[in-house]
């Protein structure tokens, strides 16, 4: 699934003084020691909880279906953890949530808010991860959850969405996602209820916690300006089917 015409000319990075970190937005192509670097965190992560069924790390790394990636890096120069995007989904069989709720009530429901939201860009946020022996977990998945809008707004997509583990999901919420009325599944296993969250790049606002919206809106325009200044957004955006 290709990713449309996009892409960096290198990477776009900023400092975040709640975390104490470099946050590094970019691309596998044009940056494939930090991918392999990400990747690695994403391997050992969800081994550790026992989830790495979940990655089909051999694709992973081959970062074919990435569009772009959100990576954190401390001052010593260790990453702390990253999220990824896949786009634009053309079908909701693009989407990893309808493996994820195969024969689950709420199949069709996830079918067809993928399938309504298409037509004005869709990207799935996928592999979120934070280092377990990273002590400010909780602020780092805070500034992750961000970097979804930065990546929508370059698209220009409207809509992105994720799943994830019930227990996790006040995390992502706290940048405006919504969790959407459909059962719980259980995916990867048993001992997981996961659900799917959906942010709209153009009624976040109403959902956000107030600092995660200031902060959204004040980075989001100075990466765009950035970009601009660097004839980085001078491209054909192809989301719509």
């Amino acid at each position: 699934m290709a990713g449309g015409s996009f892409e960096l000319r290198q990477r776009l990075s900023w400092p975040d003084p709640d975390i104490g970190c470099t946050l590094i937005l970019s691309q596998p192509t044009i940056d494939p020691d930090l991918w392999a670097e990400f990747c690695s965190g994403a391997e050992g992560s969800y081994r550790q909880h026992g989830v790495e069924c979940a990655l089909d790390i051999d694709v992973l790394r081959t970062g074919a279906d990435t569009i772009m990636f959100c990576a954190a890096i401390d001052d010593d120069g260790r990453m702390a953890g990253g999220l990824r995007a896949i786009g634009p989904l053309r079908s909701p069989d693009d989407s990893h949530a309808v493996v994820e709720w195969a024969g689950q009530p709420g199949e069709q429901a996830v079918r067809d808010m993928i399938g309504d939201r298409i037509p004005f860009g869709v990207m799935e946020m996928k592999t979120g991860w934070v280092a377990d022996d990273w002590d400010r977990d909780r602020p780092v998945t805070t500034a992750l959850a961000r970097s979804g809008f930065y990546m929508a707004t370059f698209l220009g997509f409207q809509f992105f969405m994720a799943t994830a583990a019930t227990y996790v999901l006040n995390r992502w919420r706290s940048s405006g996602g919504v969790v959407a009325p459909i059962p719980a599944t259980p995916y990867p296993d048993d001992r997981y209820r996961t659900k799917m969250i959906w942010w709209d790049r153009y009624d976040f606002i109403n959902h956000a916690e107030p600092k995660q919206a200031a902060r959204i809106l004040t980075e989001n325009d100075q990466l765009t300006s950035e970009l601009y200044r660097r004839g980085d957004l001078a491209f054909t955006r192809q989301h719509v089917v």
